[in-house]
């Protein structure tokens, strides 16, 4: 079995205590690998290394050229090792892993992206009142990054973080999920490669309440940014409060995808499907709530049914497979659990409903691709994110009771709309309170769109030219050039 080792200080090194946790494989349901139990004390060196990379090391020295020359470096070792990260992100969280091998392509663009906008950080000149002053801003670090990850897609999720905030002139401490650090590690390997000076990136594992909590309560973190679930996130952001560290969390979402009776019913299934049943339902923006126009609910409903009874479920690494399994056993249990939950508050399951088993589904992690139907907004199974295969369906009549029905959520992430009506597909996009709208298309991601949440799905933005702001102070500076002291020194020009 393969025991890991944490990065810090710009080597790997074993946890102070010498405790490690087993990584299970979600589809074969054993473990495969350990990695480190990080504590306090382990936590604290990574800080005290990203931050005298900031301070005294190479890092804080470098123009913003060479930090994006780094971050290029990266991207051509993450495109050179792709097929190995991805089979080791597959193995670890059970993702399939044609979507994590394809995932890949975009991370090393995503590295490349920021490593381009490295150099292009600028302030500004201010024409101030004042006659006889110059005025200026300048954009600086905002300090020590903490990037707090999920397990549904732990290289993607370091990537949108890191690049950005090192692009920034950051330094990070990452800490993935305990569920899911093996293709973390893996590539602070080529981080290592890459020749990136000490301290500037650094990996710490571990247990949420361990290593998690220590790394948001430490003095030396200047921001956090965090990615899971909206009850932890409103934690991390109570502890941060208490030592003013700036914030970023993107959290869950109950998403709505919204069908007209005008749209392309036949891409608009294939969305719902895809929306929904793409790794397994493990995703934020999952297309949990389909809201349908009743007068082509049966219709809609009959094709929806069509393309998930041919969903295949198996082995995550073939490329014949659709849906993998849950990725961990607590998450198993969440999902399976909601099912009773639906069927409690008078749900009707037209598919799936109840564990999947069979050949080929090892593990003991599977759920069936599930379909309520007869589901009103008010019940739990449409207003709680389950995290899973479970699609509920809600009728609708008119465009004004659809957007009722999608902002009458506590979340507010993302929305489908399926329409050929321009007006329309404008006015929902106003209408819908979510940070993304997404038309006649579902689950199409940038790495150059920023994305973030309204409501409980989360604070600030990711991705795009807007998220290096996310990692940046404004610092403004008025010099005078006055060559003569004012009459009255008591009053400022």
């Amino acid at each position: 079995m393969k025991r890991y080792q944490m990065f810090v200080a710009g080597d790997f090194v074993d946890p102070v205590d010498g405790e490690f946790l087993a990584t299970a494989d979600p589809y074969r349901g054993d473990a495969w690998a350990e990695i480190p139990r990080a504590k306090s004390h382990d936590v604290d060196r990574a800080v005290r290394s990203a931050r005298d990379a900031m301070t005294t090391g190479h890092w804080s020295g470098f123009t913003a050229t060479q930090r994006g020359k780094f971050l290029n470096a990266i991207a051509d070792l993450i495109e050179k090792n792709r097929d190995h990260l991805a089979e080791i992100e597959t193995r670890d969280n059970g993702k399939l892993l044609r979507e994590t091998r394809g995932q890949l392509g975009a991370i090393a663009e995503c590295w490349r992206y920021y490593g381009g906008l490295a150099d292009k950080i600028e302030g500004h000149s201010i024409p101030i009142e004042k006659p006889d002053a110059l005025a200026f801003t300048t954009r600086e670090p905002i300090g020590v990054v903490a990037a707090l990850t999920a397990w549904n897609s732990p290289l993607w999720f370091a990537a949108i973080k890191c690049a950005p905030a090192m692009a920034a002139g950051c330094a990070v401490v990452v800490k993935p999920s305990e569920f899911a650090s093996a293709s973390t590690l893996e590539f602070a390997a080529l981080v290592k490669e890459a020749g990136l000076p000490s301290g500037v990136f650094n990996v710490v594992t571990g247990l949420g309440h361990e290593a998690g909590s220590a790394l948001v309560e430490h003095p030396d973190v200047a921001k956090i940014t965090f990615t899971g679930s909206d009850v932890t996130g409103a934690k991390v952001y109570e502890t941060a409060a208490r030592t003013m560290k700036r914030v970023s969390l993107e959290l869950g979402g109950k998403s709505p995808n919204i069908v007209f009776a005008d749209a392309n019913l036949e891409l608009a299934a294939a969305g719902a499907v895809s929306g929904i049943f793409g790794a397994s339902g493990q995703m934020c923006t999952a297309g949990s709530r389909l809201l349908v126009q009743r007068s082509i609910l049966e219709e809609f409903t009959d094709r929806l049914l069509r393309l998930a009874r041919n969903i295949r479920l198996g082995d995550p690494m073939d490329p014949e497979t659709d849906v993998g399994p849950i990725a961990t056993p607590p998450q198993f249990q969440k999902v399976i659990d909601y099912l009773g939950v639906a069927r409690a508050d008078g749900a009707r399951c037209i598919l799936g409903g109840k564990p999947a088993q069979g050949p080929g589904l090892t593990g003991g992690q599977f759920v069936e691709p599930t379909v309520f139907a007869d589901v009103t907004n008010q019940m739990r199974i449409a207003q709680e994110e389950v995290f899973g295969p479970i699609l509920s369906i809600i009728a609708f009549d008119t465009e004004d009771e659809a957007i009722r029905i999608a902002n009458e959520i506590d979340y507010g992430l993302v929305a489908g709309v399926w329409t050929t009506n321009m007006g329309r597909a404008v006015r929902m996009s106003k209408a819908l309170h979510v940070g993304t709208v997404w038309v006649n298309t579902y689950r199409a991601y940038s790495y150059m769109v920023p994305f973030g949440g309204m409501k409980r799905s989360g604070l600030g933005r990711e991705s795009g030219i807007e998220a290096v702001n996310e990692y940046l102070e404004t610092k403004s500076v008025i010099i005078s050039v006055a060559e003569e002291a004012p009459v009255n020194p008591f009053i400022m020009r």
